[in-house]
């Protein structure tokens, strides 16, 4: 059955449900609205979390192989309407339509992916005396607060773990980007039974009273710093689990010895891609001083190549910032560039559209205390800072309150190695940023969260760990 993508409807136990009061998103392309959505009440809540409750006592009993043959085929209706979902994702969200079909499609190869790892049970102790076996039983319902910069790929990296461990799941929508979220519910009814799996709409109001809500076990949360407190905060009243996926201030170091032509195109992806509006982008570039100079030149050449426009343009790389808020973020930091003083050799400024455009910006070596150093734009702009001394330049890379991803860059591993070994990130790659899978946990340290997705720790961070004594009579 094709899916509709012009209407919208909450998903409330496998039904499609309406709302006194609706709201719109907006095309961050131009500006214009998109369809309506509900405004979730909390008589709405009420209901998908009694029906959540109500599900999860046969869900939970149910064997990982019935559990998994459902994802499969949740996998299933999602490529099968992969199309539908990447246009409406270059719609809601603003980024291009290829890398919107590259999104959508990485969705159905992490329901599968995440549903083939084994959980594990572990014998402690057997013996005369008992067999101790520790375990991992299902929470009970879960609730998936989605950002709105991957707000498929990201809501399937909450949904999958949660109902494969056995849980039912309660999905918030991000509030600029609901089309999406909503249109998997409606998939999802077609895979799952009632109750399992609903998705929500809603304002402001309606992530507090998830995380405070007391039918609702675990909450998964990926979003800002500032609200990831206050999520903390709230789901401390009921004392619920919670796993936080929060900003990050990303560090590169690019030592001395790389080949600068083959790292250029590299290193530039991984600090634009989705203009930047990811938290492992690269956000801090640290060159070697020894070819500063060359590097800049050829990475500013490289990036002003790279196309601005709508998504749906061809051989587009730069869309909008996706909302008014981020689009006002950019342009106070852009506007601190120019009164600190600061030299950008690209960009710097932004161009009247109908859009949230952001131009692309790099700045030259701006002093580590600066703004564009100190905060994450989740905008396309990026400080490029001299480094010569190994020692300094890592105190510097870790001298930031959050810590999720970093990378060195170099020939020499074994120089690669000492350096990666010594930065304070959740993921640490080298020679290579933002790389990803399923079947490895990634989190932050410091400011940047707690706990981690996927792999096998994400998979039992929707579960109690309990333990089992067996004696004979």
């Amino acid at each position: 059955m094709a899916l509709n993508i012009t209407t919208f409807n909450n998903v409330i136990n496998n039904e499609l449900t309406s709302t006194a009061k609706t709201r719109h998103g907006t095309n961050p392309a131009n500006r214009q609205p998109n369809p309506e959505v509900p405004v979730s009440t909390a008589e709405d809540l009420d209901r998908a979390v009694t029906a959540a409750r109500q599900a999860f006592r046969q869900w939970s009993k149910t064997s990982f192989n019935k559990r998994r043959a459902a994802i499969k085929a949740f996998a299933g209706q999602i490529e099968a309407n992969k199309d539908a979902l990447a246009a409406l994702l270059t719609q809601e969200q603003g980024k291009p339509l290829d890398q919107s079909h590259v999104e959508v499609g990485k969705a159905v190869q992490w329901c599968l992916a995440l549903s083939a790892i084994k959980i594990p049970e572990t014998v402690v102790q057997d013996n005369e005396e008992a067999k101790i076996t520790q375990r991992y039983v299902p929470m009970g319902v879960a609730g998936a607060i989605v950002p709105w910069n991957f707000p498929v790929l990201l809501a399937i990296g909450k949904i999958v773990p949660a109902i494969y461990t056995g849980n039912a799941v309660i999905v918030k929508a991000s509030p600029y980007t609901p089309y999406c979220s909503l249109k998997l519910g409606e998939l999802a009814a077609r895979c799952f039974p009632p109750g399992v799996m609903q998705v929500l709409s809603g304002g402001d109001d309606l992530g507090p009273m998830i995380t405070e809500h007391p039918g609702i076990n675990k909450i998964s949360f990926t979003g800002s710093i500032a609200t990831g407190r206050r999520v903390m905060a709230s789901c401390a009243k009921t004392l619920k689990r919670v796993t936080l996926e929060l900003g990050g201030n990303d560090p590169a170091i690019i030592c001395d010895d790389i080949d600068i032509d083959a790292v250029i195109p590299k290193v530039a992806i991984l600090s634009f891609l989705c203009s930047s509006q990811i938290c492992m982008m690269i956000k801090r570039l640290y060159v070697h001083e020894k070819i500063y100079d060359q590097f800049r030149d050829k990475l500013v050449q490289f990036v002003q190549a790279l196309k601005v426009g709508e998504g749906t343009e061809p051989d587009v790389f730069f869309g909008p910032v996706q909302n008014s808020m981020q689009f006002d973020k950019a342009n106070d930091l852009l506007c601190s560039i120019a009164s600190d003083g600061l030299k950008p050799v690209l960009g710097g400024t932004i161009t009247d559209s109908s859009g949230y455009f952001v131009t692309p910006t790099i700045i030259d070596n701006p002093p580590e205390t600066s703004r564009v150093v100190q905060e994450e734009p989740f905008a396309p702009i990026l400080p490029i800072l001299k480094w010569t001394d190994e020692e300094d330049v890592l105190t510097r890379a870790n001298a930031a309150e959050t810590g999720l991803g970093a990378s060195v860059w170099s020939k020499d591993l074994s120089r690669a190695k000492r350096m990666a070994d010594q930065l304070e990130a959740g993921s640490v790659w080298i020679n290579s940023h933002f790389d990803v899978t399923p079947e490895a946990p990634f989190g932050g340290h410091k400011a940047s969260g707690m706990g981690t997705e996927c792999g096998l720790n994400g998979l039992t961070a929707y579960c109690n760990s309990q333990t089992l004594w067996v004696k004979s009579m």
